[in-house]
């Protein structure tokens, strides 16, 4: 079957909107939960709306996936706008989250600017990826103190 999303839904499967699972379910997956790293690495994934958490963001970035940002408070509002007002990682829907919204902003990050967001996340991918590795910045930590 192909999938044209997979979505992790908070909750028990039972609480599920009837009406969601049954209009999806030709379409994609709504599932409780997922080995997230393993979604983003998967070479079908295209593209993540997130709430831009910073454990999300950092393993958006590792797998080189362009995001949606769709921020909803703490940390989420700031990561959402270095994504995609800064770094140009994918786009920042801020506060808005209506049906043509999401429509253009998924065109955009899968059809309209894909080279760009692709380009741009795997840059950064590989500047993450150097500053862990052997002799990387994040293993100078004397330079810290």
């Amino acid at each position: 079957m192909r999938a044209d999303f997979v979505a992790k839904i908070d909750g028990e499967a039972e609480d599920y909107p009837p009406e969601l699972v049954e209009g999806t379910k030709e379409r994609g997956f709504i599932v409780e939960w997922t080995p997230q790293e393993e979604v983003f690495a998967h070479e079908a994934v295209g593209g993540f709306l997130t709430r831009s958490g910073w454990n999300s963001t950092l393993e958006n970035i590792v797998a080189s996936v362009p995001m949606i940002c769709w921020p909803y408070f703490a940390d989420q509002q700031i990561n959402s706008r270095l994504v995609g007002e800064v770094w140009k990682l994918g786009l920042d829907m801020k506060d808005v989250c209506d049906r043509k919204v999401v429509e253009k902003m998924v065109n955009d990050l899968m059809e309209d600017n894909r080279e760009e967001f692709v380009r741009s996340v795997a840059k950064m991918a590989e500047l993450a990826r150097n500053s862990v590795s052997e002799g990387g910045s994040s293993n100078h930590k004397r330079w810290f103190l």
